[in-house]
């Protein structure tokens, strides 16, 4: 019988219990700074984890996953423009907008397979991008800045800092726990085998690409979720939010941390947005360390960290 208890299952345990235990951590230290970059960092882990629903379990390599990013934040940040502030329309709308985004995408690209597919998700992505450049009402370029916060009628304050954190790692939590009931119900196992031999589910009776749809658009609809939060956070949102670099930083996160594994891109979206933060304090190129070393990683962690943890417990 396999013991529950081992390196990946403690890794694991252990950065849940630091995530819920961050804010009394910064409380009692007074370093502020922390929590607003966890707060940051939680946001990231759920889009990435979104991805993940599509790209480790689905085998689908979307290259353009930042457009969800960016067309929740939007949707937030114009009705509040608008003078809509209630939480209770503005999230449900982002929810919608980002899930149709994504059957459109969907229905588009899953016509196409390999490089053709990710080139196609990269394309929409990028006319998200110029169309919200173009949005001269809404700040174009120069992005929008968001007043005032998503009203929730006085459950939660968003504007209270501890309250924000602990509504994004809830949001965490859930997505998660909704991706592993996604991944381990008969849906997730058909869309798991579409991955694996698309043309024997195909023969065995299952329409492929309707499996693919319904899980590219739920994983859209999870990261416009994220680009709410994100929305609220920054109290601004900008294009550059849909920008393919945001897309591959995303896919990095997801990678690092390991492709397919349910808790490995909140691994990976730590370290990468940590290394980040610590080597942008030393200089301004710290994009030139950081490159070599996630290529070391990639090269040589087969599995992303969450794979290497699982080898040493084999061992």
């Amino acid at each position: 019988m396999k013991s529950p208890i081992n390196a990946r299952n403690v890794v694991v345990a252990l950065t849940a219990l630091g995530l819920l235990l961050l804010p009394a951590y910064s409380a009692l230290s007074g370093n502020i700074f922390i929590l607003t970059l966890f707060t940051r960092i939680v946001i990231f882990a759920l889009a990435a984890a979104s991805l993940n629903l599509i790209m480790g379990y689905g085998g689908m390599m979307s290259f353009g996953h930042a457009a969800y990013l960016g067309i929740g934040g939007y949707a937030v940040g114009i009705l509040a423009y608008e003078g809509i502030g209630s939480g209770f329309i503005q999230w449900p709308v982002a929810l919608a907008v980002s899930a149709l985004y994504a059957l459109v995408i969907g229905a588009l690209s899953l016509r196409t397979r390999g490089v053709y597919f990710i080139m196609i998700t990269l394309a929409f992505a990028q006319m998200a991008y110029y169309v919200t450049s173009g949005l001269s009402r809404y700040g174009g370029d120069d992005g929008l800045t968001i007043y005032k916060r998503s009203n929730f009628g006085g459950i939660i304050d968003l504007s209270n800092r501890v309250q924000f954190y602990y509504l994004c790692l809830a949001c965490l939590f859930g997505g998660i726990y909704l991706i592993w009931r996604i991944v381990n119900s008969r849906f997730g196992m058909v869309v798991q085998g579409v991955r694996s031999n698309e043309q024997r589910m195909q023969a065995i009776g299952f329409h492929a690409n309707r499996f693919k749809l319904v899980c590219f658009v739920i994983s859209g609809t999870i990261c416009g979720l994220a680009g709410a939060l994100l929305a609220n956070n920054t109290d601004f949102i900008s294009p550059a939010t849909m920008y393919w670099t945001r897309s591959g930083d995303l896919m990095v996160m997801v990678i690092l941390g390991g492709m397919g594994s349910l808790f490995g891109p909140v691994i990976g979206t730590i370290v990468f947005l940590v290394l980040e933060e610590v080597l942008s304090q030393f200089t301004e190129y710290w994009a030139l360390i950081m490159g070599p070393l996630l290529l070391l990683i990639v090269l040589f962690a087969r599995g992303g960290i969450m794979g290497v943890l699982g080898r040493v417990t084999r061992d």
